[in-house]
């Protein structure tokens, strides 16, 4: 079965896209292939500069782990590790020095200086997904990959989620590749394309 057939697309530094479409359709699969998370089975991506297809698993990790973000719907924290340790491993798996630091610092721009030292378990669910934020803008990434990052907030929670996300965006001059169904999120980026029947990517 085709996913997605005859993508063409280019980012450029520092670029907003959101990539919208009905559920099913294929977005969250060309997330994953764009961040070398999987693999085409024809065609080719090239990630900051790099043909994913040249690199081995080890050197897509590498590169995503200096240069790229992630935020999900589902804000995939590590349970066992609190706020600032969550952020603080972002932070040693690309290499980074005054990790513990900086991961304090990023948490305190999200509005969460009191909550370093709470568990996942011990946050709400709009607090968890800013410790994502904090998290995915550790790295100070050339590119963000954001799927549905205010899916599983309630309307309060979702537009201040949204605000820290563009303004860290436009703070670190990252490009951005924003999955979403919320019509409001999507005007604000730069350009919107519409994944449709077949997979077919539509601007």
């Amino acid at each position: 079965m085709t996913i997605l057939d005859q993508v063409d697309l280019a980012v450029m530094p520092g670029e907003v896209v959101a990539i919208t479409g009905p559920s099913g359709s294929g977005k969250t699969t060309l997330i994953g292939l764009l961040a070398g998370l999987e693999m085409p089975t024809s065609g080719s991506v090239c990630l900051l500069g790099q043909e994913l297809s040249d690199l081995t698993e080890d050197q897509k990790a590498a590169l995503r782990a200096g240069n790229v973000g992630f935020v999900f719907q589902a804000f995939h924290l590590i349970r066992s590790l609190n706020a600032v340790e969550n952020v603080e491993l972002a932070l040693e798996l690309a290499g980074s020095k005054n990790q513990r630091m900086n991961a304090r610092e990023l948490l305190q721009q999200v509005g969460l200086g009191s909550r370093l030292n709470h568990y996942p378990a011990q946050l709400s669910g709009g607090e968890q997904q800013r410790v994502a934020l904090a998290r995915a803008f550790a790295v100070q990434p050339g590119v963000l990959f954001a799927d549905e990052p205010t899916g599983n907030l309630d309307a309060s929670n979702s537009d201040v989620v949204a605000d820290l996300f563009f303004d860290l965006r436009q703070r670190y001059g990252s490009a951005l590749l924003l999955v979403t169904h919320d019509p409001a999120l999507a005007e604000r980026c730069d350009r919107i394309l519409t994944l449709g029947p077949g997979g077919r990517l539509q601007s």
